[in-house]
């Protein structure tokens, strides 16, 4: 019974409304921060695109040639290169998302 009591006390005794928000004053150097991670999703833009016309040059090398190793290792690279367009477009988004559902836990 002790315990019980201890808890209900320290549920009584603790602050019930913290509230904790992002701050993008809190640290210096935010600003320069928000700005690499912008050239690095443009980056990675960038070599999406690059890899989705490797990966179809490969397809079509490999389907012109009768080799069908070669044409399916194309069509992975597409896959790939047109998800990691997704995710690199969709990152703040996704981001975004999920914190609204964490806030609403």
């Amino acid at each position: 019974m002790p315990s019980a009591i201890g808890a209900f006390v320290l549920a009584r005794v603790l602050p019930l409304d913290i509230s904790i928000e992002p701050n993008s004053d809190g640290l210096p150097g935010i600003a320069q921060l928000k700005t690499l991670v912008g050239a690095a999703m443009t980056v990675g833009l960038i070599l999406a695109v690059l890899g989705l016309i490797v990966s179809a040059i490969v397809w079509t090398t490999g389907s012109h040639s009768s080799n069908p190793h070669l044409a399916g290792r194309g069509k992975v690279g597409v896959l790939v290169a047109l998800g990691a367009a997704v995710i690199c477009g969709a990152a703040v988004t996704l981001v975004n998302f999920f914190w609204n559902i964490g806030q609403s836990v």
